[in-house]
């Protein structure tokens, strides 16, 4: 294949849940750029239309509840007789608030865990036989987080949904590929329009970013340039693991203490 071809998905089908703002609307967009249609869902339409200007083309939006498994048959069913295929799948939607776990509801358990981990099997289920009738190879990639391999404190069911998808493509990518890949990518720390919400002022994100081994937090377009790198053929043996995109993540706090005693012993 020509290398100037394998980042274009001209005729192409995308799907990203979740996909109207945020993390998932950068990754919608660069697929666009990218010429693939785009199908993004969610439970409220978009803002504003979600846009190309580079191929002038415009993803189209389904209201959709992606942890009901009846509405996300009828979503696959209707981008399949919207656009007769589906290529690439982006299980995005997900998310919870910051919760401790000895306060946390069992019925909001069961929300974050819908949202973050059952969502996305619905997904990966329901396209299932429209990418393993199709000719080429279909790609499904879940967005994990940081929070599914390492403590998270405040996140018990959302750190706990994030572990699951990781299993989960392990387990189908062994089911079902070579026909399908399926893939999990691990989100670090990020900023969004809502970042704000979650990691306080900028005063707050600087010190947050001095513990990341890059030193500053990750911005949504290079999470959506690795969505499209192992949504190509660049990434074609790749499938049942999970690509950590974090900065380098978090210096262990034993540095700091070291650093701040002057002192070092063998662990």
């Amino acid at each position: 294949m020509d290398k100037a071809e394998i980042l274009d998905f001209s005729g192409k089908t995308v799907i990203v849940t979740g996909g109207t703002r945020g993390l998932g609307r950068v990754i919608s967009e660069y697929f666009l750029d990218a010429g693939a249609n785009v199908v993004t869902c969610a439970r409220n339409a978009p803002e504003k239309p979600i846009f190309s200007e580079l191929t002038n083309k415009e993803a189209v939006f389904f209201e959709t509840d992606v942890r009901e498994p009846e509405k996300v048959e009828s979503f696959i069913s209707e981008v399949v007789q919207h656009f007769g295929r589906i290529d690439v799948l982006i299980n995005n939607a997900g998310g919870a608030p910051s919760v401790k776990s000895s306060d946390a509801s069992p019925r909001f358990n069961e929300k974050v865990v819908s949202l973050n981990l059952l969502a996305s099997m619905h997904c990966c289920q329901s396209v299932f036989p429209v990418m393993a009738g199709q000719e080429d190879n279909g790609v499904i990639i879940n967005i994990s987080s940081v929070s599914g391999s390492r403590p998270n404190p405040g996140g018990m069911a959302y750190g706990a949904a994030k572990a699951g998808l990781d299993n989960l493509s392990k387990t189908l990518a062994h089911e079902w590929s070579p026909k399908i890949r399926v893939l999990t990518l691990a989100v670090g720390l990020i900023e969004t329009d809502e970042s704000s919400d979650f990691y306080g002022d900028d005063e707050k994100r600087s010190r947050l970013a001095d513990h990341l081994a890059m030193k500053r937090l990750g911005k949504p377009e290079e999470i959506a340039d690795m969505c499209m790198v192992l949504a190509s053929p660049l990434a074609r043996w790749m499938t049942g693991t999970t690509v950590e995109v974090h900065g380098g993540g978090e210096s262990p706090f034993y540095l700091k203490e070291i650093s701040d005693t002057g002192t070092e012993e063998n662990s």
